[in-house]
């Protein structure tokens, strides 16, 4: 009823026109009055029924309640563990959860893939799979700090209502294959350096024993000489053994940051403890400079103690000529989330090392001199423990030699903010 009263309002002027003129007919004596009165009802119902264009128009208005994607994309793909992007066939990203970004920081919703991710056969995946429609493999790696790969399965979708039959969207699935890939470089570099290393020392027992058998057999003196150098060589194959095994574990982990606080002095005290009586036997006397205040990383107790074990024991060994070894312990100021760096120095006198050996002394089995390390007992392999120790507690190691001053190694570790 009101709806029709407004429109009677809206048309006023035209009612008022069609009143006036029926009027004038039933003057005149053109119409009876009767029928003047019918025309003019007629024109006004006429004028109070909504045009079918004015109808459509107030429907085109009227705001409708939007659709729900189907399914909710983002927070399906936020509850998956694994690193998941969603891309539309033009190869923009739809929707990237947390993993996923952890990989890849620049990707963007809304932005093309290839902004965010500049890997060549995941690009290439990707294009296959949007030309074909179908599911598409690639394998990349990424060096940010220590190299990591990855699997990704590009799958082609239907995220649209069910009725859809064609692929709406493709989604990449990341899945890390660093544990994976460091386990096969690990046999491989056991076979091969183990092969190497233990062909010595098995040769000189293999040699010791057909002798002991042979021509010295009832040869006591012979004996008592051969005994003590086949223990020697087998002593070095464990610790050769022990250094390998170790390693392996490191490199294992070595993308698994530490993160439980650990105080350094306690640390090296029980390192210098350790070796007093290695010290004694060369002569070497170790002095200890103290911080002014504690220095604390976060780290793993045990591999910090093995990092300060080798370097303290090389400086003892092979730098016992200048009788002495100086640790000092300092801190160094920064900004950020740490506290600056803590650093610790170990410093021997003894002959030095000449400068086209320092960038290689990290490498595994690489040796200054070869008789002088197999002499002290030596694997090759402690300053490469020390560096994959290092890169997993984010630090770094530094090397400084003077030939005839001696040789001072540097740790630098990241220091936990003191607590105010």
């Amino acid at each position: 009823m009101s709806a029709a009263i407004n429109r009677l309002l809206e048309y006023r002027w035209a009612i008022f026109a069609a009143a006036l003129a029926s009027c004038a007919f039933i003057l005149l004596g053109g119409l009876s009055p009767l029928l003047g009165i019918i025309g003019f009802v007629v024109i006004c119902a006429a004028m109070t029924v909504p045009r079918p264009q004015a109808l459509t128009k107030g429907m085109a208005a009227s705001p409708q309640p939007a659709r729900e994607p189907w399914p909710p994309l983002q927070s399906i793909m936020d509850a998956l563990p694994d690193a998941v992007v969603a891309i539309d066939p033009a190869s923009v990203v739809v929707a990237v959860n947390g993993a996923a970004r952890k990989i890849a920081p620049a990707l963007r919703q809304g932005e093309p893939i290839s902004l965010g991710l500049r890997m060549p056969a995941l690009l290439a995946a990707v294009r296959r799979a949007v030309a074909t429609g179908k599911a598409e493999r690639a394998e990349f790696s990424e060096r940010s700090g220590t190299e990591r790969w990855y699997e990704v399965h590009v799958v082609p979708a239907v995220l649209s209502p069910p009725s859809s039959r064609s692929p709406t969207h493709f989604l990449l699935t990341f899945h890390d294959q660093t544990q994976h890939r460091r386990i096969e470089q690990m046999r491989a570099d056991f076979v091969a350096n183990a092969s190497h290393e233990l062909r010595t020392p098995l040769a000189a027992l293999s040699g010791f024993i057909d002798t002991l058998r042979g021509a010295a057999a009832n040869d006591a003196p012979a004996r008592e000489r051969f005994l003590p150098i086949m223990q020697m060589q087998t002593e070095r194959m464990a610790r050769l053994i022990d250094d390998l095994l170790s390693l392996s574990r490191i490199e294992l982990r070595e993308h698994i940051a530490p993160d439980t606080p650990v105080e350094l002095l306690p640390v090296i005290r029980e390192v210098i403890d350790s070796l007093q009586p290695l010290a004694k036997e060369r002569g070497v006397e170790i002095s200890l400079v103290l911080p002014a205040q504690p220095l604390k990383v976060r780290g793993d107790r045990d591999e910090l103690i093995r990092v300060f074990e080798n370097l303290v024991e090389n400086a003892v060994k092979y730098g016992a000529s200048g009788k002495r070894v100086d640790i000092a312990l300092e801190t160094a100021s920064g900004e950020g989330a740490n506290g600056g760096e803590a650093k610790v120095a170990v410093r021997d006198f003894g002959p030095g090392i000449a400068p086209e050996h320092l960038p290689r002394l990290t490498e595994r089995f690489y040796r200054v001199d070869v008789e002088q390390s197999r002499a002290v007992g030596g694997t090759g392999l402690g300053l490469a423990l020390v560096k994959h120790i290092l890169n997993r507690h984010s630090g770094r190691l530094s090397i400084e030699s003077t030939l005839g001053a001696g040789s001072t190694f540097t740790v630098a570790l990241p220091q936990t903010r003191p607590a105010h």
